[in-house]
């Protein structure tokens, strides 16, 4: 396949400085564009990177004077350079809508227009899946869960029973939705496995990422807000409230009965203790243990966490304990010659001395 820019530039609604003739055979990112191809730069600090490349083509925000190659000139290059890469590679899209010979579909199940169910997956009893759904190799629909029109459960995708699942949602391969809470009762010695009778609820939009798992509520529902996007190997535990619009990174862990406002971003590793909020638009950075509320508009960070600025100050402070001790050792021997002999002067005459050799290097 190939394009002229100047084509390209109509489909992304953009301006070509010049003809626009050179012929656009395939899309890369800038540290693998090679001739012919058309690349992206996204930020003036990789400008040296694209003048050591030699791409047809560059997609650009504002004119570059000194670039090694024609420009396409767009109010959002990356959204314009996403929907070119789309054209030279697109989705492969799955086989024509209906049942494989080789599925497993209930008969109480009611499967609407234009569903595609692949070999190998099964849907239970009294399931209810909407239309345009993709259900790829593998999925277990178990008894009694619904799927909303456009969703698409990728393989190896597992929806315990009662579990809902709104309109528009993609949930990534091997993606556990609805098992147990992790729950029990130490009676005569043993655990065990409290009452587990909820469902999880997932609303329009969400995107849940591969290898996820969502356990069920207790009594009620675990529910994951409209809009929110999980990333793959995230833990939410049962009785969760998710927001709306949330952004969850991979590796997060979220204990029982916790909750979050809409909005929030929990960083790559989070971990929430049970039972705690998370305010509308507060961010967890990377790696925080939160133990506690936090109020809406929050940055914080550390474990236990506490206001970002503040645990930034108390790292820059940890570096400096080596400098501090050394510092207290001179100034405890100091105070030891003073004591002594009576005289600050002696104190001081003696303090050059005990430089650790951290220090005197």
């Amino acid at each position: 396949m190939e394009w002229t820019l100047q084509k390209l530039a109509e489909l992304v609604g953009g301006v070509v400085p010049g003809n626009g003739d050179p012929p656009i055979h395939d899309a890369q990112p800038l540290v693998d564009a090679l001739p012919g191809t058309i690349t992206l730069l996204d930020s003036p600090k990789n400008l040296a990177t694209l003048q050591s490349r030699t791409p047809a083509a560059v997609v650009v925000r504002e004119p570059l004077e000194s670039a090694p190659c024609d420009q396409l000139i767009v109010s959002d290059p990356y959204a314009a350079f996403s929907k070119i890469v789309a054209l030279f590679r697109p989705t492969q899209l799955v086989a024509s809508p209906g049942i494989d010979r080789r599925a497993v579909v209930d008969a109480s199940a009611t499967i609407g227009k234009d569903c595609w169910i692949a070999a190998t997956a099964t849907v239970g009893p009294d399931c209810v899946v909407g239309d345009r759904v993709r259900i790829h190799p593998g999925v277990h629909l178990m008894a009694g869960s619904t799927v909303g029109e456009d969703t698409e459960l990728f393989p190896q995708v597992v929806v315990y029973p009662d579990t809902r699942i709104g309109a528009r949602v993609r949930v990534h391969a091997g993606a556990v939705l609805g098992a147990d809470g992790f729950g029990y009762a130490t009676r005569g010695g043993q655990h065990h496995l409290s009452t587990q009778l909820g469902y999880v609820i997932i609303e329009n939009d969400v995107d849940i990422g591969a290898n996820t798992t969502i356990d069920r509520g207790t009594f009620g529902a675990t529910r994951i807000g409209e809009g929110t996007k999980i990333d793959n190997l995230v833990m939410i535990a049962h009785n969760c409230k998710i927001g709306k619009h949330n952004l969850i990174c991979s590796q997060v862990g979220v204990a029982g009965s916790s909750s979050t406002g809409d909005y929030v971003v929990l960083a790559g590793q989070v971990g929430m203790r049970d039972h705690v909020h998370i305010g509308d638009r507060t961010v967890v950075c990377a790696q925080a243990g939160v133990a506690g509320d936090i109020p809406p508009d929050s940055m914080v960070g550390g474990s236990p966490a506490i206001p970002q600025k503040h645990y930034l100050q108390s790292v820059l402070m940890l570096s400096r304990l080596p400098e501090m001790r050394d510092q207290l050792r001179q100034l405890t021997h100091r105070l030891a010659a003073w004591e002594a002999t009576g005289s600050p002067a002696a104190a001081d005459d003696g303090s050059e001395g005990t430089k650790s050799p951290r220090r005197a290097a």
